[in-house]
């Protein structure tokens, strides 16, 4: 007998129980015991899958992905299933997803707990479903839901798929319903008959796929899957099986499953397992701008009491008004209902008085970048909270050393870096300051967590991880400007490649002051020997600042879109003029292998500089904040993808376009 699948007969009823923790994922040793129970139960009159545990068969173990497949396959499992004579009745409850939804399709009856949602994500993870998945969907919930589940990896209720009878029946006591299946006449689902979608429905799928898709094919490969169920299940499922044993080894699904896998380590780094969070029910935020709402947003969604603290009793009122506004939109987007848009308000304060912190469990100053003003602001806090409170400082680039320098109690303080808008964005850096305890970081990572956020460990540096090795970036963007490019071919290329924006769109929706400032900061400081491209602080001479100023790097019209302006073009080809420079073409991959080049060799001297302790903590910064397509897998993986040779043949490239600008990372080092 299976250690990970159970068999019990009750009577005439046989009772397989998976418990395979934490998920009850089908890796082979569950495949296996499921194959044996469907023999086991063949004297009873009918048969109960169910899991035990927080929740029923939540997907596969994608750990088994990267090697040959190991018999049994999920397919075989499922088709056993469906084809006992003995009918199945799944008991469902928690996550039914992938792996899961395919056998609990493939079993003749279905109830479940109310909260229980369905899915089938495998196109987040770069595949299509490989166990009749695409063949069963259709047939099973139709058309419309099938595709959303499968092309857009959306998750439906059980009252949802009651509604259209793909389950039989809700409960909150499942197994009690067992007996009124005894006497029913269960039909195979894959045998169902089902009219093709037609022309125009297919062309509808294939447009909000592609606007979805963003690069990626899965989405569009597992709308072909599905249409395959138009014809008989035995010639559809050996060619989803076939597609999706290809895609496994596909670069996007590589990709996706490395972001996956560093995402979970990532966020649960090994040092804080063993240790629990300090409890935090009240947190107030200093500062009620766009980031400090943002924040007072994210942690009333997140069901904490929250006092923000402004300047003025007129500063307080604006915060108020922004957090109601940012709540209202949620309302309109139907991520909210209006009794908790009422209830999340009533639980925030909004004051000038220090004072209404002096319950607070932690603080979060989120502040203009200016060392004095957060000084000022922590030495308030420190002067009201209790000793034990934790203080946190939301700075993206200062030393948070410096910032703590005259707070007693170092252990309690810590970065917490999050990302504007801080209400939507899901990466937090939490930063280790000299002198912050464990237990403040698992505190800080607890937090983020129940916010729903994405957090990483990161030391101090100059722009910890993720705006380090933004400016590194845009070092390399500004770098080929100068010598031969223009700024819309740049943003073209990056694009194509599937960033969300290029460097210099991206600097103009956030402002070229911003960057701008950190340039100053970083005068007294930089290196004479570095390259240093004056054309941004041009722009910014001339009030170019940007999307808001209706001109930055382009020119913006009543219509709001960035225009290519011939005078940006002047500006830098002048430049080039007075340096001596002889400007040239670029291609579209030397840009793509430049830029890409310097990001990873940045991010690889963060790692050996300990700020970072992995690749993967680089690659899930990246692709959580700063619109690295998840499918390319973060600038590590796509280092590691094309190889050390290639890599080291473009940073060759870099410094001789820019010498004296670069410090090779000792990895990537010339041989």
């Amino acid at each position: 007998m299976s250690t990970v699948v159970n068999v019990e007969i009750k009577g005439n009823i046989g009772w397989v129980t998976i418990d395979n923790p934490p998920v009850n994922a089908t890796n082979a040793d569950v495949r296996a015991g499921l194959l044996k129970a469907v023999g086991q139960i063949q004297d009873c009159d009918l048969a109960v899958l169910e899991c035990a545990g927080k929740t029923f068969i939540a997907g596969g173990d994608m750990s088994e992905f990267a090697a040959p497949p190991v018999q049994p396959h999920l397919p075989d499992v499922a088709d056993a299933i469906e084809r006992s004579a003995v009918p199945f009745v799944a008991v469902l409850h928690g996550n039914v997803l992938g792996g899961g939804l395919e056998i609990a399709m493939a079993c003749a009856f279905r109830v479940a707990h109310p909260n229980t949602r369905f899915g089938l994500p495998e196109v987040n993870v770069g595949l299509i479903p490989g166990a009749g998945g695409t063949q069963r969907g259709p047939r099973l919930m139709g058309w419309d839901m099938a595709v959303e589940m499968a092309c857009f990896g959306k998750t439906f209720t059980a009252p949802q798929l009651l509604e259209i009878k793909a389950i039989d029946a809700i409960s909150e006591d499942p197994a009690a319903t067992i007996p009124s299946f005894l006497q029913a006449s269960p039909a195979p689902i894959s045998q169902k008959k089902i009219t093709p979608p037609s022309a125009e429905q297919i062309e509808g799928y294939r447009k909000k796929i592609i606007k979805f898709a963003k690069g990626r094919t899965a989405p569009d490969l597992n709308l072909d899957a599905l249409l395959w169920a138009s014809d008989p299940y035995e010639v559809g499922q050996p060619k989803e099986r076939a597609l999706h044993l290809q895609l496994r080894q596909s670069s996007q699904s590589r990709a996706l499953r490395h972001v996956f896998f560093a995402e979970r380590a990532a966020t649960r780094p090994a040092q804080l397992k063993s240790l629990t969070p300090a409890p935090l029910s009240h947190i107030a935020i200093v500062g009620g701008g766009l980031m400090g709402s943002g924040i007072a947003t994210a942690c009333l969604n997140g069901g904490y009491h929250v006092t923000v603290i402004e300047r003025s009793v007129q500063a307080a009122d604006d915060a108020r008004r922004t957090i109601t506004s940012l709540m209202q939109a949620a309302l309109k987007r139907g991520k909210i209902t209006a009794a908790q848009l009422e209830s999340r308000l009533a639980a925030s304060t909004t004051t000038s008085d220090y004072a209404d912190a002096a319950s607070a469990d932690l603080a979060i100053e989120a502040v203009f970048e200016d060392l004095g003003a957060k000084r000022t602001v922590f030495n308030a806090l420190a002067n009201v909270m209790r000793p034990d409170a934790i203080l946190a400082t939301n700075t993206s680039y200062l030393d948070p050393n410096a910032i703590f320098a005259n707070i007693a109690g170092r252990d309690r303080c810590v970065g917490i870096h999050f990302f504007s808008p801080a209400h939507i964005m899901k990466l937090v850096e939490v930063i280790k300051a000299d002198g912050t305890s464990d237990a403040t970081l698992a505190t800080a990572f607890s937090l983020t967590a129940k916010l729903r956020k994405t957090p990483v460990l990161a030391g101090v540096c100059d722009g910890f991880i993720g705006n380090r090795i933004l400016s590194a970036y845009r070092r390399a963007a500004e770098y080929l400007l100068a010598d031969g490019a223009l700024p819309h071919e740049i943003d073209a290329a990056m694009r194509a490649f599937g960033m969300a924006m290029g460097p210099f769109e991206a600097q103009d929706l956030s402002g070229l002051q911003i960057a701008q400032a950190n340039r100053r900061r970083q005068d007294a400081t930089r290196d004479p020997s570095e390259r240093y491209v004056t054309i941004a602080d041009e722009l910014c001479a001339a009030e170019r600042y940007g999307k808001r100023s209706g001109a930055g790097w382009y020119q913006y019209g009543q219509d709001n879109r960035p225009q290519v302006d011939p005078a940006v073009e002047k500006i830098i080809t002048a430049y080039a003029e007075n340096n001596g420079i002889t400007r040239h073409s670029f291609s579209v991959e030397d840009i793509q292998s430049q830029l890409l080049s310097a990001m990873a060799n940045e991010g690889a001297k963060i790692v050996a500089e300990g700020i970072a302790d992995s690749d993967a903590t680089i690659d899930v910064v990246k692709t959580s904040g700063y619109g690295f397509p998840r499918w390319r897998g973060g600038p590590m993986h796509w280092a590691n993808e094309i190889g050390d040779e290639t890599l080291r043949s473009a940073l060759n490239s870099l410094e001789t376009a820019s010498p004296g600008s670069w410090t090779r990372a000792a990895r990537y080092a010339p041989q």
